[in-house]
This record gives C-alpha cells, structure tokens and sequence, in this order.
C-alpha cells in the first residue's frame, strides 16, 4: 500500500518525456538507395565491379559499372514493394540484377527486426540474404515466385519471408521495368469484366469446341518420350509400362465461376451452392476432371493438405490449392459429359490476384519414381483462356505503364503474404485456440475447477509444461515488451495490421490478452501462457520436491521492488520513441530470447544472465515475475481496469486468517486480505484454499459444526464480498 502517490508521478513524468519526444523529434529521413549506395562497395553486388554510375531519373535504379561499362543495376526493394517486417518498419535490401534478369549481388543494408537484433546473430541473417545472389528472375517469373527452395531461420520466419517476397517481387519489378531478360514491362490494361448477360446452358460438345472447356491428354508414348528428352539416366531405364497408346493422362478443364459455364457443367442446384459458398469474396473456381492411370490429385493433399501435383499461374501468379479450397463433384450435369474417374472443384482465392479474363494455364507435375525414395518430375500445362462471348467488350481507353507505387497491389501482395503463413501454421493455430478455450473455461468455472486440489495442481502444471515445449520452444511465440514498443513505433508512423498478421500465434496471443486484461487482468498471460513464467514455475516446483529452502522476502521489502517491472518498462516505452533499435537492445533485459527462442544457444554472457534469474526463482518462486519483467510491467498498468473481481474470498481473510497470504505463490496478497490485481498471476491456488477442508478456517468451522448437529452444510459464499453469517465468524476462530 501507499504506492499510488509515487505511481501517479512516475506516470506524470512518463506523460511529461512523452509530450516532448513527440513535439521535439523529426521523422527519419526517407531511406533511398543514394543514401546506402555509398555504404556499399560495387564489388558486393557485382564481382570486380569497381563504381556506381548516377541514378535513373525514371526508374529508381543505378548501374554497377565495370572498367567503365554497365554490367548491371542496383535497386532497393523498398522503393518497388512494401518491405514491411515484423518490427513494423521496412527491411532495406541493395540488389544488383543484370540483363538476363539474374540477381548478381544481394545485401542487407538496414532492418530494425527485433527477433533479429535480440535473438538471433546478425550475420546469420546476412549470409541468407546474400545467397539469393544468382536467382533467375525469369525462372520466378515462369513459376510465379515459387522456382526457388525458401529456407527459413528459425525464430526468424517473418522476417526472411518478407526479405523473399521482397527480392522476388520487387526484382520482377525492375527487370519488367527496365526489359531485362525478355521481360516485358507490365501494363495497366482495363480489366475485363464477365458480361451478366450471357445465361445459356450448353452442352459438353458445344462448350468443348468454343474453349469453354480445354483439354489435356497424354498417352504413355508422349510421357515416356519426354523423360527420354530430359536424359536422365535413371528416369529412361524406368519407362511407363504398357502400350504406347494407352492413356497415361486425360483432363478437362472449365472456369466453372462463370454462371453460364457452371450452370451448363453443375447445374443449377449445384452451381446456386457455388455462387453461395464464394459470395462477394471474389474468388473464383475450376472445374478439374480426369481419367487415366496417372491422377492429378495425387495423396498428398491427404497428409499435408495441398494437392502437390497442380498449380494455376497467371502472370506471376501462382495458386497451390489446399484441402480447404477442394471439393469433390458427383456427377456432372452436361449429358452428353464424357466418364471421368476424378471430378473435382477448386476455389480461386481473390487475394491471390487472379484475373478471369485473362490467360491462365493448370501445370500438371508428373513423378517418376527412379530409386526406394528418389524421384524425377516434368511438367505439363493445361492452358485456359475465357472465350471472348462471356466478356463485355474492352474499353476505349489505351493501357498505361504500371506506376511504382501501386497501392492496391502491395495491399494485396502483403495480405496475400500473411495470409499464406496462416495457411501454413493451421496446425499451430488450432492447437493455440484449442489451448486458449480450456483457459477460459477453467477461469469461468474456477470453483468447479479448483475443488480437488491434487486434480487441479497436475492440471496447471500440464498447462504451464504444454506452455513452455508448445507455445515456447516449438512455436517460439513468446510475447516481449519489443511487440509493445513495435506497436507504438505503428502508431506514430501510421498504423498496418500487416506486420503484426505476419505471426499469427503472436496476434492471437495478444488478442487474447487485450480481451483478458478487461476480464481477468494480466494473470491470463503472466500466469498461464508466458513460456519463461512457466520454465520458472516448472523449475521452482522441482527445487521445492529436491526440499530446497524458500525464501519469503519481508512485505515491506517486497512492495518496494514492485516498481522495478515498471521503472523498466516506462524506460524502455521513452526510448523506443526516440529510437526503437536502442530500446531494443536494452530490452535484453528480458531472458526471453535466450531461454525461450534461442534455447540456450548463446553467447556465455545472455546464457549466464537467465541462468541466474532462473536460480533465484528456485527460492523465491517466479522472482523475475515479481520484480524486473517489464511486460508484466506493462499489463499491470491496466489491471485494474478489469470488469469483474473473480476470485473468491471471506471476511475472515486478513482479519485474521493469513493462509491465503501465506501460500501465495508471488505474495500478491496483502497483510490485510486485499489481492493486488496488478501482483496477481491467477494462478487460482487460492481459490483451491477457499475451498479446502484442511487449510481453511471458515470451511473447517463448517465441518466442525456439521459434525456435532448433523446438518447440511452451505457451499461457501458466492461472491467476494459475501458475508458469511455472524455465528460462523464468532464460533472456532483459527488464528493463522
């Protein structure tokens, strides 16, 4: 108690900083690539490149000269796409492509990532992007980025994500502009739209002939001449067996979005479904059907969820379809339809970029197996264009050259970004929503939760384990008061949600806590979900079955070391608004990195630091909790906002009973019975002594009394502030 008074003037001096760092200081100058050309020697970005000629005046480009002749040309990423990284500010990436569209030379020139400048070691990073040099641009083209294996540093997926999207796109970008490698440059063309009028059904012939539906057939002839074509040894000495002529594939095609297309091949019932299922979305779908000895599904869709053997481009537009986008067909409606062995439905997302009216192709993978595991694969494409009738005519206007700065196509590029790593971390995703729904249940029928304390004690402890290996050193979701200050940064810079989507276990963690602090208060993270809370605890309960000593620090000691977590906190707030890079390096006050993402792997000094905090939470439990986490810092500020007051408690606690005060894992209990909100981890061990026949005075004074009269005995108060009746509190007092 007694601390509002020096609260409310730190809070004043904070409010004080803040006004004048945000009236005192300037934006940062805008990064271009004159200013790091000069931090760069010609020969990093192209071998024996010896000067940098000027800047382009229309393209934001500048040759890489050797022995005064261009041999390439350097660009930053963030001029041609959003280079947005998980910090909310741009990654700054120096390129050198040359006439054939190949990457010569790559750099990272400038990041403010946190994971990065805290976890993980700089060069690390730097030697990835640096071996994009030698990427075919025209190849990614071709592939629709995805010609090129993505490796990934674990604890910095985000941020070597954005960096490839970046080189990829931002490469395609320059090459298109400049009309490297055969590259076109893009255009603007108005873009077609499907003429609402055209109603009729038609047949499988009719829509056949007029291109409605295309067609790809292979015979084992064509396949096994093509593999000989390659010269693959292994792949020619195991030819497709059987006659030439036979079938190896035959697949039809159809843009089944079209309602004239989908009525005539679904019918009407089940083209009424489609039209429901992709509602004002934008997304489109193909009708796929196949016969033949070779499927074009495959069975990998089974084990991962994406059909491995297909892919639609468009452009530099590539759609890997999922189990989520599929849906199997029937029969079909046309009568005059062919048999087909597989007939299948896939949707088109419409952030994906796809454009009906414009040419598109179905790339069919073929695999041949060539040893116990090895394989070998060609491709074969299927391609598609929309018959000129189901279009309104084109407009007068005549097309325009792309501009740089296509908001609406880096919006959709960095949602279909985040999007696909959603896409890929499903699995993580629904066992954190999973783990979250049990939370909440157990903090909404806490009573009924608590009521066996052997029960609930090996709970918690499986909770706070799943906690650690799951959500920490699986998934590295750890939250950091670096994601608080990377918010703030938003905030004054102009907010995105893009950088934060990027995580998705982060977002939903921090969704979580923003809906808990108005509940709960901080205690739903601090107490349950933070992975270095709960190596703390987990290794606490282990120090107290060796017997090691607990130490319990006098309450006046105690209150005073409160205010550390938050003195760190509004520090390390002041600084990221006048520099986010040095307040994220102060931040190593947080273990976090070291123990949770990094697992240890680190250097003498970081390892020694969290060892320590761990050993003094072997005798005082959760000591970094209580005293120095400035997260928890900053959760607890708005604890008492909470709506409601949960936990359970008597008159009789503090006046006199101390039981609760006693046990109290992180004596966020005060001498007098009150509970501290912004203390509280809900760790719910008192609720468990509220309830308990042995510990608590009042429920034992009812057993007492319900063993000399017989009768039943009322369930404990409801309310914290429920009276219990006078009798109880006069009759077998325990003092504690």
């Amino acid at each position: 108690m007694g601390m509002t008074g020096k609260a409310g003037r730190w809070l004043a001096a904070f409010a004080i900083t803040l006004f004048l760092v945000l009236n005192g200081t300037g934006r940062a100058t805008a990064e271009t690539l004159a200013r790091f050309l000069p931090d760069l020697s010609p020969s990093d970005l192209y071998p024996e490149a010896d000067a940098f000629g000027p800047l382009r005046e229309d393209v934001p480009v500048a040759p890489v000269l050797k022995a005064g002749e261009r041999v390439a040309w350097a660009f930053l990423t963030s001029d041609f796409v959003g280079t947005t990284g998980y910090s909310g500010k741009p990654i700054h990436v120096v390129a050198a492509i040359d006439d054939e569209a190949v990457l010569t030379g790559v750099r990272l020139v400038k990041h403010s990532e946190p994971i990065v400048l805290v976890g993980i070691p700089d060069a690390k990073v730097r030697a990835l992007t640096e071996s994009y040099a030698g990427l075919d641009l025209k190849a990614e083209a071709e592939a629709g980025g995805s010609a090129h294996d993505l490796d990934i540093i674990s604890g910095a997926t985000v941020t070597i994500m954005v960096i490839d999207d970046s080189l990829v796109r931002g490469g395609l970008k320059v090459a298109r502009a400049l009309a490297l490698g055969g590259l076109a440059p893009e255009v603007e063309r108005p873009r077609r739209e499907l003429d609402p009028s055209v109603s009729e059904t038609e047949g499988w012939t009719f829509l056949s002939g007029d291109g409605s539906i295309r067609r790809l057939a292979l015979d084992v002839g064509q396949v096994n001449a093509a593999f000989t074509e390659t010269g693959d040894a292994r792949a020619i000495a195991r030819p497709e067996p059987g006659p030439p002529e036979d079938a190896f594939v035959d697949m039809d095609m159809a843009l089944v979005s079209v309602p004239a297309i989908g009525r005539s091949l679904l019918g009407e019932a089940e083209y009424a479904n489609l039209a429901r299922r992709l509602g004002e979305s934008g997304d489109h779908a193909i009708l796929v059907v196949g016969r033949g000895r070779y499927s074009f599904k495959g069975s990998g869709y089974v084990r991962g969820g994406i059909f491995d053997r297909i892919q639609l481009i468009q452009g530099d537009v590539s759609v890997r379809f999922h189990d989520k986008q599929h849906e199997r067909m029937g029969a079909l409606a046309a009568p005059d339809a062919p048999t087909f062995t597989e007939m299948d439905l896939f949707r088109i997302p419409a952030e994906s970029g796809f454009d009906p009216a414009e040419p598109f192709r179905l790339q069919l993978l073929v695999q041949r197996a060539v040893g116990p595991v090895d394989k070998t694969f060609l491709t074969f494409d299927l391609g598609y264009r929309l018959p000129e009738r189901y279009l309104l005519p084109l407009p007068a206007a005549a097309p325009q050259a792309v501009m740089l700065d296509d908001d609406a196509g880096e919006a959709a590029a960095k949602a279909a970004l985040w999007q696909r790593i959603w896409r890929d971390r499903v699995v993580e995703i629904s066992v954190l929503g999973v783990m979250l729904l049990v939370l909440t249940g157990t903090f909404f029928f806490q009573f009924q939760a608590t009521a066996n304390e052997r029960v609930f004690y090996w709970f918690r402890i499986g909770f706070l384990t799943m906690t650690l290996v799951f959500i920490g050193w699986y998934a590295n979701a750890q939250l950091s008061v670096v994601n608080l200050m990377a918010l703030a940064g938003q905030l004054r810079e102009g907010f995105s949600w893009d950088a934060f989507l990027m995580d998705p276990l982060v977002f939903i963690q921090w969704f979580a806590v923003a809906a808990s602090l108005l509940f709960w208060g901080r205690g739903a993270y601090c107490g349950w979900l933070c992975p270095f809370g709960a190596l703390q605890e987990l290794t606490n309960q282990i120090a107290r079955a060796l017997k090691v000593p607990q130490w319990e620090l006098p309450w006046g000691l105690h209150e005073r070391l409160w205010p550390i977590k938050y003195m760190l906190f509004l520090g390390l707030f002041g600084i990221s608004l006048v520099s986010i890079p040095q307040a994220e390096h102060l931040a190593e006050v947080e273990p976090f990195k070291t123990a949770i993402i990094l697992k240890f792997i680190r250097d003498w000094p970081f390892v020694v630091y969290a060892l320590i905090l761990l050993l003094a939470g072997l005798f005082v439990e959760r000591f970094y909790c209580r005293y120095l986490c400035p997260l928890g810092g900053a959760l607890a500020i708005p604890a008492r906002m909470r709506m409601f007051d949960w936990l359970r408690r008597y008159p009789d606690c503090g006046k006199p009973c101390q039981t609760c005060a006693n046990e109290c894992p992180v004596q966020a209990i005060h001498p007098t019975g009150e509970i501290n909100p912004n203390e509280c981890v809900d760790c719910l061990h008192c609720q468990v002594l509220y309830q308990s026949k042995t510990k608590c005075p009042v429920v034992i004074r009812k057993m007492k009394r319900r063993e000399r009269t017989g009768a039943p005995v009322a369930p404990p108060a409801n309310h914290p502030n429920t009276k219990q009746p006078e009798s109880d509190l006069k009759e077998g007092t325990v003092h504690v």
